[in-house]
């Protein structure tokens, strides 16, 4: 999918995306804990999957575009990724959970992490992995883009993918990729304003 299509598929996706509102406040925003005061929005659900888009039946997040790619299919549903203090901030929340869930650390039945499948499942699969206001799959199955730039024209991922170890699914952890990666270990979710 390129950017230039992306509006073609998303004249169904608003009935068929759920949205979650997150209430802003300050995020302790990495290992640091510095003070950044985010916004409400509203976040989909799950990532975007195929069948979301109306491209098939396909509930496995859809992956293998590149940043700027899936920044333009987020456009074109009257959103944008969000940035990665946002990202943490729906995962952490006020109580600056370690991982989205909780605390407590990850097993089989909250994410998708090295030693499970080996590959991406279908979005929420794991809802015992779920954050307190509903948002699923934002530890494992595949890391998400955001809109937050890197030096050398990348862009950081959040999330961990179904090959990340348990480390990786924490909160504040973040990782890094080129803006043109277009890998079936990336996907994204959609966040917009209220």
């Amino acid at each position: 999918m390129t950017a230039s299509s992306a509006t073609a598929v998303t004249a169904t996706v608003s009935t068929t995306v759920h949205w979650v509102r997150i209430t802003g406040g300050v995020c302790r925003f990495g290992d640091q804990q510095r003070r950044i005061k985010v916004r409400t929005l509203e976040w989909t659900q799950t990532l975007l999957t195929w069948a979301q888009l109306d491209c098939g039946t396909d509930q496995r997040p859809v992956t293998g575009l590149a940043q700027p790619d899936a920044a333009a299919l987020a456009r074109a549903m009257g959103g944008r990724l969000p940035r990665s203090v946002e990202w943490e901030w729906a995962a952490s929340g006020p109580a600056c959970r370690t991982y989205p869930w909780g605390n407590e650390e990850p097993t089989p039945d909250r994410a998708n992490l090295r030693g499970g499948p080996g590959r991406p499942t279908p979005v929420g699969a794991y809802p015992d992995g779920a954050t307190p206001d509903g948002l699923l799959d934002m530890a494992g199955n595949v890391w998400e883009w955001t809109s937050s730039a890197t030096l050398g024209n990348g862009f950081i991922l959040r999330g961990a993918s179904h090959d990340s170890p348990v480390l990786y699914a924490k909160s504040t952890f973040l990782n890094a990729a080129p803006a043109e990666l277009e890998s079936d270990g990336i996907g994204f979710r959609v966040v917009r304003e209220p």
